[in-house]
């Protein structure tokens, strides 16, 4: 998984998530630069595919069976961003890639999901965006709560408790679906008691990056089950993933 150099929540939560596949599956990570969200293109040129490329390579070394770009600038920056990283990571390493938001936009599809609910931490400006970014893709965003942050090390301390209260603020519009859209939120222990007192699919960014990757590799996720409906709908993968979705 490639991590953003500020992120200390995707690492060790996607590890408790993947314990109970230890020692069959595990998680490995390489940083790259990124310290701040907005649309400034200071902010947006971390996301420039060099050192991307770079830290991947470094991944190939370890021989991962799939990458995964475990950010989700491509909600503002565009769909179509995660499609060309991946398929550059594939160029270059020769392993399979995939993204969080390729995964989300899959498990939206999946599922079905028409109305969204949608929470992060961001400035109202890329909120904005990743807004209109899922309108083109016929997705309305019913209701939104964001943060107005834009230090990527500050979104770590938002607690779960107020997490919980965002999401418990958009059910009241009962979208199909809720996303929980950044991976240095601590989403992902929360994710599985919301959707049952929601009675609403809760889609964490750390969760939904995971199950990417376990689909893309097609491995089970039943024993994955008690951290959300993702992993356990089906108890099988839908199918392995390609890299050139959106």
């Amino acid at each position: 998984m490639l991590t953003p150099s500020s992120n200390t929540v995707l690492e060790p939560f996607t590890a408790r998530m993947l314990d109970p596949l230890f020692p069959d599956v595990t998680a490995h990570f390489g940083r790259f630069r990124v310290t701040e969200i907005a649309l400034a293109p200071d902010a947006n040129s971390q996301f420039a595919l060099p050192p991307i490329l770079q830290a991947a390579e470094l991944l190939a070394d370890a021989n991962c069976d799939v990458i995964a770009w475990n950010g989700t600038s491509a909600s503002w920056l565009g769909f179509d961003s995660d499609t060309r990283l991946c398929d550059a990571i594939s160029q270059k390493t020769g392993i399979a890639a995939t993204s969080a938001i390729l995964s989300l936009n899959r498990l939206l599809a999946h599922l079905g999901v028409h109305r969204l609910g949608l929470v992060t931490p961001y400035t109202s400006d890329v909120q904005d965006r990743i807004v209109a970014n899922y309108a083109a893709a016929g997705i309305e965003t019913v209701a939104e709560e964001h943060l107005g942050l834009r230090d990527n090390f500050s979104f770590s301390d938002v607690s779960e408790a107020t997490i919980e209260a965002m999401c418990e603020r958009v059910a009241e519009a009962r979208p199909d679906a809720i996303a929980i859209v950044c991976t240095n939120m601590r989403g992902p222990l929360v994710a599985a008691a919301l959707e049952e007192r929601l009675g609403i699919p809760v889609l964490d960014s750390v969760a939904f990056t995971l199950w990417g990757c376990l689909d893309a590799i097609c491995v089970s996720t039943e024993k994955l089950h008690g951290f959300g409906s993702i992993f356990a709908s089906s108890g099988q993968p839908v199918g392995r993933a390609a890299t050139a979705e959106g």
